[in-house]
């Protein structure tokens, strides 16, 4: 068995050598990964679809400039739920989905319960956002803020 056939979670090296690329550009062509991971074309291509079929790929997206839109300001708020039975998690997963300045939302073993991502054009809308959105999510005892000053290195950029 070669180096390069060896199957580790499914997948070999190639399958993850092409899903780096992707991550790194998701518009690249198939015949450029076909030259980066040395395949023809029609292998990689078919490695490719299978990826995407088995549930490796999950999608494209357009990384959008938030600066250029006007939504460069990024909180974080932490929530603690006043319930944290399945129906009370349920209730506020299915509720936090649907707030569009929510970028993120992990559920946290710790000092709370839930950690949100938000971003806004600025703190007043911010405020607005946690205030008549966030807070009065299903469940919410309370939350807590940190605003980043600046990103270092975010997902997908």
């Amino acid at each position: 068995m070669t180096h390069s056939s060896v199957v580790i979670g499914g997948i070999d090296q190639i399958d993850r050598k092409i899903l780096d690329l992707l991550v790194d550009n998701a518009r690249i062509s198939v015949t450029e990964i076909s030259a980066k991971v040395g395949l023809s074309k029609t292998p990689c291509a078919l490695r490719l679809q299978r990826l995407i079929n088995d549930g490796y790929i999950e999608g494209f997206t357009a990384i959008l400039s938030t600066k250029k839109l006007g939504l460069d300001h990024v909180a974080f708020a932490e929530v603690k739920l006043s319930d944290t039975k399945e129906k009370a998690l349920t209730a506020f997963n299915v509720a936090v989905r649907k707030i569009k300045e929510v970028e993120e939302c992990h559920m946290i073993a710790g000092r709370f319960d839930y950690l949100l991502k938000i971003r806004t054009s600025d703190i007043r809308k911010y405020r607005e956002v946690l205030g008549e959105k966030i807070s009065s999510l299903p469940n919410v005892a309370s939350t807590s803020t940190s605003v980043a000053m600046d990103a270092i290195k975010e997902s997908g950029r």
